[in-house]
């Protein structure tokens, strides 16, 4: 393996290699020693004789031996420790004070060391003409001192000119496959198996290839002197690949198959990996990994949180992506273009149309909105903010915002590079597009849809009712001010009953025959005042009504053939938006077409100077790649298309290291670069870099040999988990240092070390999702069918049904999906709200969607306890996991057990659990006997309280929850015999088991 600085010599190609050897004193002293005493000397000992300082001047070599005050020579040449300017520097000699006396002053380790080595050279001291020759010769230090890197120019010369540690650089260097460590037929290095190889000796001696991620590990562990743990068991390898690939626990079945398999191990778990990678559920757990980096959500967020009716299409369209293994450059360009490479192939409706636009639902998974008090550029700005971020830590793991007010302070992006970024997406337009449902599609569950249009009429009923109100107290206003009704009469005919919608498309009334009498030109003081007749009661209710017909219009786009997307085109002219955004009639030609410029400090009313679309200068030149594929067309369509060819190109170093990265950080639960979604300075770099540029390089080219075909995740997959690696142990065994040293003196555990190298492999708790699936799994409630609308799973009462305050009114209370197959869907098909979240699931780390979550959190707090051993989702799924096992294992208590354990923990229960657990289980059915237990039915409505905003009084309010009409509950305690609910009892203490929530 390459030592760290090697490496950094290695990926930095272009740049001038640091010195070989010592250099001599002379070049020293010029380029190092004599530039120090400049800028930290010569301010008190030779620039000023007025402040020269304890008699020392260090102007000359002569200054330098005659001294100070000391009368003693600064520097004894040769003999820098006997030096009195070495130990008043170096600050370890308490004879001679420190120097300079400033602690903040103190110089740097390396600036001590040039002069200790200028002395140790004789201490030369080159008169002018030679300094001058010398500072013409090439920099020996020009890699320490930095690189300079081509951009497109800062914003003012020194950004541009400033220089970059070329460790910083480690991304942006061109992508080389580096050789692997060991060299073919090294004994050190372990043997690679293909799908379908055997891992006994016999095999590996006819397969000469091993697999080179080992090559790479089990260098560094030699380095470091680590011993590795040994291969996991079967058991235990079974559950980590099943729950890494599927987010679900193998059946008892599966593991008992896996267990009785004659063939070696790596053969036997080859089968295993490609079993799981051919699951339809693959997609749902890898989904869920890109869903968190793109921050899925089926709510806008903010103020009005609206619902995105058809954001789900876009969750099914990454699932299928993976289940598919598509190409991850393909993968890219959908995403970014789907919309431009469909109109570029001139494709018609087609189910391929249909799948482009739905993945660019992409670009618009971010927070959003335009509401009336906020104004149109300001959002809209906003947004191009958000996507250009987005885009670059997704793909690139670039967090480009850090451009946007001033040149980046640490990266070689400057705020031209972020402008010209955005540029691309300066015509990218918002709106939800008819798209074709594909035949694969899960288009059930659609009847739902009627409980929406029930809360539709009951909001028309009210302000049908208010404005019936409206009409008679204007008539009684009119009679009361002697004005004619006539006119007034004469356009309530025309509105009421009319069918017709007012503009925010609800029916037409009493305030639409209002705006009649204005447009008639009758004076003000002659029309009836606005909501006449309201009470304070009124005044609540109608904006609640009101508002909920606006909330319910983005919802009824979930069952329609309409994909949540985008459209090239001018930017259309908005003040607020508070429906779902359809396509012009004509794009090319309506709204502006903006030209984006340097927004000086971010803010979108200082334009500064325009800039044309292209994308990261310093990768592009960095990378050396040719021009042609960095050119971005200055029309308004095509733009994506050309960057994401760009992010896609074999040639862009950034992508194939970020996605690897991920994928290695979701298979070990640590990325080799500790920060996914930032690889530049402030990034942590890479633990294994030569590992992370081979497997980067495999991934774009693909190998043969090692049965990866280019850009395949699944090729990806099967390389890992073939590795040693990743079927190693998570411990070692118990007598075993782990560190190799003599047996009679062995080193102490170093636990931190074997993680950070793979010696051992790392344990983790199971995920939010994985939690909650597991319990449906193990219960048998788990309904695994996919995709589809969102569904409501039940939620801890309390939170579903407190008010949420949304812009001007109350949202929707949540209301779980009536039947049980519904509500036990996988937690990703769970509507996802941002402004109302699952408790049980934020308690476990789930992400916050209004970031881009490149690593799960994994906390370990009190709620967490409390969630899982007190919840009422826990018991419902105790009690029916219980009913399961008694229904599956009538031969009484020991073979309850037994079913139990084989199905919580997919092992056999040791004799001393058999009695724990008979004895719990018989003492929880003694306090059952003496328990009644109610189950109450699910509330039809909820009462809730509110002040008025124009009055100021408070008004109550009844919301209905139509779908409680049709709720089936599941199985709950007081459904089952005490016997059963005893056995829950048991249930609920294997469900907080750390061995049932953490994946070995």
């Amino acid at each position: 393996m390459l030592a760290g600085g090697a490496w950094l010599v290695a990926v930095a190609g272009g740049f001038a290699a640091q010195p070989t050897g010592q250099p001599a004193g002379d070049i020293l002293f010029a380029r190092r020693v004599w530039p120090m005493f400049e800028e930290k000397c010569l301010a008190c000992h030779g620039r000023d004789e007025a402040k020269i300082k304890g008699g020392f001047v260090l102007r000359t070599r002569e200054d330098l031996m005659l001294g100070g005050d000391s009368a003693r020579p600064a520097v004894i040449p040769g003999k820098p420790e006997e030096s009195p300017l070495y130990k008043a520097i170096s600050r370890h000699d308490d004879d001679w004070k420190p120097m300079p006396p400033k602690d903040n002053d103190r110089l740097a380790s390396e600036q001590i060391a040039y002069v200790r080595e200028w002395i140790a050279a004789g201490a030369p001291w080159p008169d002018a003409a030679r300094m001058a020759e010398l500072l013409k010769q090439p920099d020996p230090w020009a890699y320490a001192d930095g690189v300079a890197v081509p951009t497109s120019g800062g914003l003012s010369a020194d950004w541009t000119n400033r220089k970059y540690k070329p460790e910083n650089l480690w991304a942006f260097q061109p992508l080389r496959k580096p050789g692997i460590p060991g060299g073919a037929g090294s004994p050190s290095r372990p043997e690679f198996q293909p799908a379908g190889a055997a891992e006994t000796q016999a095999a590996s001696e006819k397969q000469p290839h091993p697999n080179p991620i080992d090559a790479f590990i089990n260098a560094k562990l030699a380095e470091a002197k680590l011993a590795p743990a040994p291969p996991a068991d079967r058991r235990t390898l079974l559950r980590r690949a099943t729950f890494d690939l599927l987010g679900l626990p193998p059946t008892p079945e599966e593991t008992q198959a896996f267990l009785a398999d004659p063939a070696d191990d790596g053969a036997a778990f080859t089968k295993v990996v490609e079993r799981l990678l051919a699951s339809p559920h693959y997609g749902e757990k890898w989904g869920q990994h890109w869903l968190d980096v793109t921050r899925y959500a089926d709510s806008s967020g903010f103020a009005n949180d609206y619902a995105r009716g058809p954001a789900w299409r876009y969750r099914d369209y990454v699932i299928r992506a993976f289940n598919q293994d598509k190409p991850y450059d393909q993968f890219i360009r959908e995403q970014i273009a789907g919309d431009e490479l469909a109109a570029a192939a001139g494709a018609a409706d087609s189910p391929a149309v249909s799948e482009m636009l739905i993945a660019t639902g992409f670009l618009r998974t971010g927070p959003w909105e335009l509401t009336g008090m906020e104004v149109a550029k300001v959002a809209r700005q906003k947004y191009l903010d958000d996507v250009t971020d987005s885009v670059g830590q997704v793909f690139l793991a670039q967090p480009l915002q850090c451009a946007r007010c001033h040149d980046h302070k640490f990266d070689p992006i400057p705020t031209r590079d972020y402008y010209s970024f955005q540029a691309i997406f300066a015509t990218t337009q918002f709106a939800d597009r008819p798209a074709a449902f594909l035949p694969t599609e899960n288009t059930a569950g659609f009847e739902e849809k009627k409980y929406l249009l029930q809360r539709q009429e009951h909001y028309r009923t009210i302000l049908k009712r208010l404005d019936t109100k409206s009409l008679a107290a204007a008539r009684a206003w009119l009679t009361e001010h002697q004005i004619d009704p006539a006119p007034f009469e004469q356009a309530a005919k025309q509105i009421t009953g009319s069918g017709k919608s007012n503009k925010r498309g609800n029916d037409a009334g009493y305030a639409e025959v209002r705006q009649v009498l204005m447009r008639q030109g009758i004076p003000e003081d002659q029309i009836p005042p606005k909501l006449a007749g309201f009470t304070p009661e009124d005044y609540g209710i109608e904006r609640i009504a009101r508002k909920g017909l606006t909330r319910i219009r983005w919802e009824l786009d979930r069952y329609e053939a309409i994909a949540f997307a985008v459209y090239d085109g001018g930017t259309p002219e908005m003040k607020t938006v508070d429906a779902p955004l359809r396509m012009p009639s004509d794009p090319m030609t309506s709204g502006e077409v903006e030209q984006t410029c340097i927004l000086t400090g971010g803010d979108p009313f200082a334009n500064g100077v325009k800039v044309e679309p292209h994308p990261l200068s310093a990768v592009s030149n960095l990378a050396k790649m040719e021009s042609a594929h960095c050119a971005v067309p200055p029309e308004i369509s095509g733009r994506r298309r050309a960057l994401a060819d760009w992010i896609s190109s074999p040639d862009n170093p950034l992508t194939p290291r970020v996605i690897v990265n991920r994928i290695w950080g979701w298979h070990f639960g640590q990325p080799l670069a500790g920060n996914p979604n930032n690889f530049g300075a402030t990034g942590k770099k890479p633990t294994h870099p030569e590992l992370l540029d081979w497997l980067a390089a495999t991934f774009v080219h693909g190998e043969a040999e090692a049965g990866v075909k280019p850009w395949s995740i699944k090729s990806l997959h099967r390389l890992i988990m073939a590795s040693e690696a990743y079927r190693r142990s998570p411990a070692l065994p118990g007598n075993q240092s782990s560190v190799i040293g003599s047996q009679s003196n062995p080193k102490p555990l170093n636990t931190d070390a074997l993680i950070t190298d793979y010696g051992i492999f790392k344990p983790r708790r199971l995920t939010a999702e994985e939690l909650r699936d597991t319990m449906l799994a193990v219960s048998g409630e788990l309904n695994p069918a996919l995709g589809g609308i969102p569904v409501r799973p039940e939620m801890n009462r309390e939170a579903a049904l407190q008010p949420r305050q949304v812009m001007g009114t109350f949202a929707e209370a949540w209301q779980p999906s009536p039947k049980p197959e519904q509500r036990n869907r996988r937690a990703i098909y769970a509507l996802r709200i941002r402004g109302q979240t699952d408790p049980l699931l934020d308690v476990f780390n789930a992400p916050n969607a209004d970031l881009s979550c490149e690593r799960r959190d994994e906390s370990t707090v009190t709620p967490q306890a409390l969630a899982l051993f007190n919840g009422a989702a826990t018991m419902d799924r105790a009690v029916a996991l219980a009913a399961r096992v008694i229904r599956e294992a009538p031969g009484g208590q020991d073979a309850a057990i037994r079913r139990l354990f084989d199905l919580v923990y997919g092992r056999a229960p040791s004799e001393a659990e058999l009695a724990r657990c008979r004895a719990h289980w018989d003492k929880m059915t003694a306090r059952h006997r003496a328990t009644t237990i109610a189950s109450p039915p699910p509330p039809r409505e909820v009462v809730r309280e509110a002040v008025e905003e124009n009055t100021g009084e408070k008004f109550k309010f009844a919301e209905p929850l139509e779908a409680a009409a049709d709720f089936v509950p599941g199985l709950k305690l007081a459904d089952v015999p005490v016997e059963t609910r005893g056995l829950a009892e048991l249930c609920l203490v294997l469900l907080n088991s750390n061995e049932f929530a953490f994946v070995y």
